[in-house]
């Protein structure tokens, strides 16, 4: 069983006073553009719509929104609000650099043509992971996932990778942050037993979703380690159940994963 929970605001040592409210508030405003109510009325809130999601008052969020106005980052029509294509300036800030790169990208397509079956590599931002490099085997009905997709950190075999770096008090603050939803029959809800499958990836290397994001999607996925033994990234290769039981996941998926991830570690320079 995992150990007593402890608050975010005592995992580290930070001084209040070097914290910017302000600047605090207006990543609150940028980031209430993702939630779903927002995603729901396609990225177009109202000043009333930003202030319940953000948690703040009509008079700051009113604020804050003509403020990134000002500055082109979010666009009004005198009700609604929108971001603007600015924004894609700063995601450039984080991909540019944490993209692989060519020798790595080649290391990727090579393993993907190997397996016959995608691959990508992700990260883990709070509850989610972010795909940055992915490499889709050719067939007539290919899913969805590109650079940039975010899918449930707890339910995806690269995220119970990176999930499985964290120190028990990290992953114990991530629990209490992150609820477990259920995604299919198969996807583990309950904390405990949540803990008790990390604490087996953290000893086995490797994490298998069998399932529990989707019905018919297997994927394994192994640690990206920097060469101080940090892992900065997870790599993994997804299936159809239809084509691959979850026995040759670890046969014939692991070991070439393992190999790739070392040569990634070596060529993307993170």
């Amino acid at each position: 069983m995992c150990p007593k929970a402890e608050s975010l605001s005592s995992q580290d040592a930070f001084p209040r006073t070097e914290f910017v409210s302000a600047v605090g508030r207006a990543m609150k405003i940028l980031e209430c553009f993702t939630s779903e109510d927002s995603l729901r009325h396609q990225g177009r809130l109202t000043l009333t719509d930003v202030a319940k999601i953000t948690g703040l008052t009509r008079g700051t969020s009113r604020r804050l929104l003509l403020t990134l106005k000002q500055i082109s980052y979010v666009d009004t029509d005198g009700k609604m609000f929108w971001l603007t294509p600015k924004l894609i300036n700063l995601s450039r800030g984080f991909l540019v650099p944490n993209s692989l790169g060519e020798e790595s990208a080649k290391i990727l397509e090579e393993l993907t043509r190997s397996l016959d079956e995608s691959s990508s590599v992700g990260m883990l931002d709070g509850g989610e992971i972010v795909y940055i490099e992915r490499v889709e085997v050719r067939r007539i009905y290919s899913s969805s996932i590109t650079n940039g997709t975010r899918l449930p950190a707890a339910c995806s075999s690269i995220g119970r990778v990176l999930l499985a770096a964290l120190s028990d008090k990290d992953l114990h603050n991530w629990l209490q942050l992150y609820r477990l939803n259920g995604f299919t029959e198969k996807t583990i809800t309950d904390p405990i037993k949540f803990w008790d499958e990390i604490i087996k990836i953290r000893s086995k290397g490797f994490a298998i979703n069998d399932e529990e994001l989707e019905i018919g999607i297997r994927s394994i996925a192994v640690p990206i380690m920097s060469p101080s033994g940090r892992t900065i990234a997870a790599l993994n290769a997804s299936t159809v159940s239809a084509r691959h039981a979850k026995e040759d996941l670890v046969e014939q998926f692991l070991p070439k994963l393992i190999e790739t991830s070392r040569k990634l570690a070596v060529t993307v320079g993170w």
